[in-house]
């Protein structure tokens, strides 16, 4: 048995010199990342400010009560009311986790030599089969007699009882994968035999491949949150970029508009002074008995001078002023939309069909991707769960907290619904595709009309007929989202709706109308536009 692997099993005894070079590291690396960056020691009591960032609760509170405004120690975000802190209870079971396996905790008591007699010297190593400790004067038989040397040495330990069978009192130096234990060699031809042993340090080896693995993948789970919350930030700095931009690009236009305004009102009132002198001298003009002199200004006075149309100038600048503002507008939200559009694809799902759910006459494909509506009714199980009358089926997952998204496509067809639907719809007979009865849906009637199923319902007005419309559901803050993919746009949003309950993907591709809507509503996998 080598000594590694028996000090790996028993970790308690060990000193931080005496870790694997792994498990050392990761403990190093892991207490970096629980430490708080206020008091620089582990955590107490973690908590998570808005911004994301983890300090002990005593210190961040500390930070608030000392200073008029309440912002992150760490990246100075400001919050313009004091969170309300509450212990992340992940974390703080982590730390627990590092507290119980961490160096200082491994190191135990100096573990002194069995034979000496007097003035006791630190031990060098144990003997499991001799069952002893010995210093380096007492260890020497060991490394020189030949039938000593067979015994098994490891580096000491108080405990040595732990590594020796207690029925057998032989050393613990083969593990039972049946039965997930150490055991002794007389134990293989007892209790375990026929059992699938191996020496311990095969096991121990392939325990420690694995335990790297699951770190490697923990690790990789860290960077894909860090990214997420990275990606989550980005697209709200973006949304509040794009807003900040449009609002001094409007008080801009503004400014602008108010400066035009003015020089024509200014002109304005120059050109009727001008009127008003030229009207008082046609005036006196009017009354001159002198033939003469009227003869010689009359022509002057009386020509037609050059004036502006200026009720025209204006609507016209105005016309252009707000043409290019919206088209301004119009381009930063479409940048805007698919931004949110993209973040919100990273929550897509893969959505099937749940044959139980489908009305007789719908015809589903093989791999639940697919759903059109056949004009022959199909003989079905009434389950209670079947749609009987309208032409709807629900996908087979159900989602009751979370985000989600999924895509599909409703290319040629004239009428279709999408949407959610809870648990407990109504399946049988005449359904209301209204939120309160449990469905929140929008839909496409006749080719043209597009409404969203609210109470009462909103009809749509879209640049673009949607070849592919994209369902996003944020089920906390109680929001249903759908959107034109390939334009990036936003169709319609549900928001501020309580569920309490599991939530479906919910579809009909509405009846084939004599072939006119006889294209298929297809789940499609996610893909990126823009």
């Amino acid at each position: 048995m080598a000594e590694s692997s028996l000090t790996a099993r028993n970790p308690r005894s060990e000193s931080i010199d005496s870790l694997p070079p792994t498990m050392s590291s990761s403990m190093c690396s892991l207490s970096e990342e629980i430490q708080c960056s206020v008091c620089l020691d582990v955590f107490t009591d973690p908590v998570t400010t808005p911004c994301g960032h983890n300090f002990c609760k005593i210190c961040l509170n500390k930070c608030w009560d000392n200073s008029q405004t309440c912002s992150c120690p760490y990246c100075k975000e400001a919050f313009k009311q004091r969170p309300d802190l509450k212990i992340n209870t992940t974390l703080r079971e982590l730390v627990d986790h590092y507290k119980k396996k961490s160096p200082e905790t491994l190191k135990t008591t100096e573990v002194l030599c069995d034979i000496c007699e007097e003035g006791k010297l630190k031990a060098l190593k144990s003997c499991l089969v001799c069952q002893s400790s010995y210093c380096e004067t007492h260890l020497e038989p060991h490394l020189r007699v030949t039938r000593l040397k067979k015994h098994k040495l490891m580096d000491p330990v108080s405990n040595l009882e732990d590594y020796i069978c207690q029925k057998h009192e032989r050393p613990l130096d083969l593990f039972c994968r049946d039965d997930q234990t150490c055991v002794c060699s007389v134990c293989t031809v007892t209790d375990h035999k026929n059992h699938n042993t191996v020496a311990i340090e095969e096991e121990s080896q392939e325990k420690k491949t694995e335990l790297m693995k699951t770190q490697k993948d923990v690790q990789q789970m860290i960077q894909n949150r860090n990214k997420k919350i990275e990606e989550i930030k980005h697209s709200a700095e973006v949304r509040k970029g794009f807003y900040t931009e449009l609002l001094e690009m409007m008080e801009e236009q503004q400014k602008a508009a108010e400066k035009q305004e003015q020089q024509l009102i200014e002109d304005l009132e120059q050109e009727i002074t001008e009127l008003k002198m030229r009207n008082t001298e046609l005036e006196q003009l009017s009354h001159t008995d002198d033939h003469l002199h009227f003869l010689q200004i009359h022509s002057s006075l009386c020509s037609s001078r050059n004036t502006r149309n200026w009720p025209e100038i204006s609507m016209k600048t105005l016309r252009r002023d707000l043409t290019q503002l919206k088209e301004t507008i119009d381009e930063k939200l479409t940048l805007t939309v698919s931004a949110e559009l993209k973040w919100m694809q990273q929550y897509a799902v893969d959505v099937t069909l749940d044959p139980d759910t489908a009305q007789p006459n719908l015809i589903l494909s093989v791999d639940g991707k697919q759903v059109g509506h056949g004009d022959i009714r199909q003989k079905l199980p009434d389950k209670p769960e079947r749609f009987d009358t309208c032409a709807c089926v629900l996908g087979k997952e159900g989602f009751s907290s979370g985000r989600f998204y999924f895509e599909v496509q409703v290319k040629g067809k004239t009428n279709w619904d999408l949407g959610v639907a809870r648990e407990s719809i109504n399946r049988k007979g005449q359904i209301s595709l209204r939120p309160r009865d449990g469905y929140w849906t929008v839909f496409l009637r006749n080719g043209d009309k597009y409404e969203a199923c609210a109470s009462p319902r909103v009809s749509l007005s879209l640049r673009v007929k949607p070849q592919r419309v994209g369902v996003f559901v944020d089920y906390e803050k109680g929001l249903v989202s759908f959107y034109d993919v390939e334009s990036s746009s936003h169709i319609y949003s549900f928001t501020t709706q309580t569920f309490n309950e599991k939530l479906y993907p919910y579809f009909s591709p509405c009846p084939n109308d004599g072939g006119k809507n006889s294209s298929p509503l297809i789940i499609k996998p996610v893909s990126y536009y823009k």
